[in-house]
């Protein structure tokens, strides 16, 4: 049996200490089918694994962006916001347009990674959709919504932040001082 076919049994179907074990053994892989395979598992029920598959995403120095981006448009709410997430961490500023869609996303999760991914790149471009996640009905959306304007450096408008602040939420509120010396 070949390699691959004994990392995809695995990884399809071993214990979390197999699949973390193989996983640690896959951080420079350049097979796109091995890359495929190990971004589907951001999805693993176990956050071992996921953690696992982040690193290794992360810390690979090939060039996979094609494959994250691909993943973006996953089925998975996990595969699309923690693939945003692993973009971010490479600071894979090609994928910017990309993250962008996924503020629109229906899973809050999603665009709660996605407005981090684009605040994590310094993504100004990304000004006016973060602008926007401002007014989301989600709160975790809105708080990643400002914690992203403040790290593109840019401004909250005093109206906006009054209205924000209605809702009563204690991190809101620190976000919005900070957002206020912005």
């Amino acid at each position: 049996m070949s390699e691959s076919y004994e990392i995809n049994k695995v990884l399809d179907s071993g214990s979390k200490q197999e699949k973390i074990k193989i996983l640690e053994s896959l951080n420079d892989t350049s097979d796109p089918k091995i890359i495929n395979k190990i971004i589907t598992l951001l999805d693993d029920p176990e956050i071992e694994v996921r953690g696992e598959v982040f690193s290794v995403l992360v810390l690979n120095e090939n060039n996979i962006s094609e494959s994250l981006i691909k993943n973006l448009s996953s089925e998975s709410k996990n595969v699309r916001g923690f693939s945003a997430l692993v973009l971010a961490n490479r600071k894979d500023s090609d994928a910017i347009p990309s993250i962008i869609n996924l503020t629109n996303d229906s899973s809050s999760m999603v665009r709660s990674c996605a407005l981090g991914a684009l605040g994590y790149l310094k993504a100004a471009q990304a000004s006016k959709v973060i602008h926007n996640c401002l007014s989301d009905s989600n709160l975790e959306v809105k708080k990643s919504a400002i914690k992203a304007v403040i790290d593109i450096g840019d401004k909250i408008p005093p109206k906006e932040i009054n209205e924000i602040s209605k809702e009563k939420d204690e991190e809101l509120e620190k976000l919005l001082v900070l957002a206020k010396q912005n």
